[in-house]
């Protein structure tokens, strides 16, 4: 059925809105954001945010900024603590700061200095972080001499040097150790201009001579720890060579063959020898074997590397790698060698064993493939017929040296240092010397040595020397006293 005309019509008026009715032709969406826009917390969150985004990159730029000027502007150096410039420069800047502060103090008002200089010293450096580094030295009577020292301690320090201003971080890692030591993995960064860079050689080379002018006179023992050398005490003042008696001929005999082992090196080289040398001192207890030792190298500016055979913890392994990681112009010294394998036995894998080290492993360290060169090595022993002929064979042993009882040589020259200044004429040497001949200690003059139980060594001369310092009659009445019981 069709709809009229006026029915129509009749729909759409009814379906038109009421007067005064207003109608919206914004669609959904627009109304959404409309009401954010609207919002005042919206828009202030909303310009806070975009305020953070630009100092954030704001901050960004800066540091890259920094970053670039500091490239283009510093320059810095890294020093560990496994380099020896670690200790070196602690030294130095421990000097250096006491120099600077007693210039400051002993300055004069009138002295008339420039404005730069001037504007400097209105800027002293200091150090505010110190640690205190505490080492023990054991007297020839057993006493134990304790030292302390102030040096530069973890945190960040100024130095003034040559006019250049440069800033020491020391930065101690607390959860990095050392594997050889246990100690604590320490940096030292040194920043300044890039412009004052060079002032860095001339530093450093300070630094060590610095620290050459300490050990300067000096010998440093070092003994093993772990998987590395470590200094044994303070360096111990050098002995001289005339300061060991042996018997006549025997130390120069020695010196000789080291100086011409030491002149060799290309020779050995060019035979494809290698470059390496062994002694072997044996006598009584109280001969010099330790104190001769102790002497060469001080004459010769060498150091000493003391291993002890019996020590818990040395392997084979261990030894090996030790001998082969010597400190440059070091002796390697083995004290007492027949005692560290006196109670062996038998092991079916690696021959002789002693406490730790077996006899096999000590001959490899000794002569073996990865044995190092460029070594001095010295083995001691008050029983020489203990030692297995494989140990003192040629190649690991070069030189027997015997160091025996005190002969009349040697009673004369400790007579001539202790009482040489008030005796003389040698009158009461002579008479010395034939109280002992009657005691069957020393020889007749131009005789062979006695075959006597009597004979004595020259610690024991000494020591009665020591006790009778000031007193002739009471040596030569205590001679008696030298006599094997």
């Amino acid at each position: 059925m069709s709809a009229s005309p006026s029915d129509i019509q009749h729909v759409i008026q009814s379906s038109s809105p009421e007067k005064g009715a207003t109608v919206s032709t914004s669609s959904a969406p627009d109304g959404f954001f409309a009401q954010f826009a609207g919002n005042p917390f919206f828009t202030g969150g909303l310009g806070l945010a975009g305020f953070a985004a630009i100092l954030a990159g704001a901050q960004k730029g800066l540091r890259k900024g920094a970053s670039l000027l500091k490239r283009r502007l510093l320059v810095d150096v890294d020093i560990n603590v496994k380099d020896d410039t670690y200790q070196w420069f602690l030294y130095w800047m421990t000097i250096h700061h006491r120099r600077q502060f007693s210039t400051a103090v002993q300055s004069n008002p009138s002295e008339k200095v420039g404005i730069i200089e001037s504007l400097l010293r209105r800027f002293p450096t200091r150090m505010h972080h110190l640690s205190i580094a505490t080492s023990k030295t054991q007297l020839p009577n057993g006493a134990v001499q304790t030292q302390f020292a102030l040096i530069p301690g973890p945190g960040r320090h100024i130095l003034r040097y040559k006019n250049a201003f440069i800033l020491a971080n020391r930065v101690r890692e607390t959860k990095s150790i050392g594997l050889n030591n246990g100690n604590p993995w320490e940096t030292i960064t040194l920043t300044t201009l890039y412009s004052q860079r060079h002032i860095f050689e001339t530093l450093f080379l300070e630094a060590h001579e610095l620290a050459q002018k300490s050990a300067e006179g000096k010998t440093i023992v070092f003994t093993p720890r772990t998987a590395s050398w470590e200094k044994f005490g303070e360096p111990r003042r050098k002995r001289t060579l005339e300061s060991v008696i042996l018997d006549e001929g025997v130390k120069e005999h020695i010196v000789t063959d080291v100086k011409d082992f030491l002149r060799s090196e290309q020779w050995y080289y060019d035979r494809c020898i290698p470059y390496r040398r062994g002694y072997l001192l044996h006598g009584v207890p109280g001969s010099g074997k330790s104190s001769f030792i102790q002497a060469l190298a001080g004459h010769l500016d060498y150091n000493i590397a003391m291993v002890n055979l019996s020590e818990r913890g040395l392997t084979d392994d261990r030894l090996n790698y030790l001998i082969t990681i010597l400190p440059n112009r070091t002796f390697v010294v083995l004290e007492d060698v027949d005692a560290a394998f006196s109670g062996r036995t038998m092991s079916d894998e690696s021959g002789y064993r002693g406490a730790n080290v077996t006899f096999a492993g000590l001959l490899n360290a000794i002569d073996g493939i990865t044995s190092g060169e460029e070594r001095i090595l010295f083995l001691t022993t008050n029983h020489v017929a203990r030692l297995d002929a494989a140990l003192v064979r040629p190649g690991r042993v070069d030189m027997t040296i015997r160091l025996g009882e005190a002969t009349r040589y040697q009673a004369a020259q400790l007579w001539k240092r202790f009482y040489g200044d008030i005796d003389e004429d040698g009158v009461n040497q002579t008479r010395f010397l034939q109280a002992l001949e009657e005691l069957g200690i020393v020889q007749a003059e131009g005789q062979e040595p006695p075959e006597s139980v009597n004979m004595t060594s020259t610690a024991a001369l000494q020591g009665l020397f020591l006790k009778n310092k000031h007193s002739m009659e009471g040596a030569i009445a205590g001679a008696p006293e030298l006599r094997r019981s």
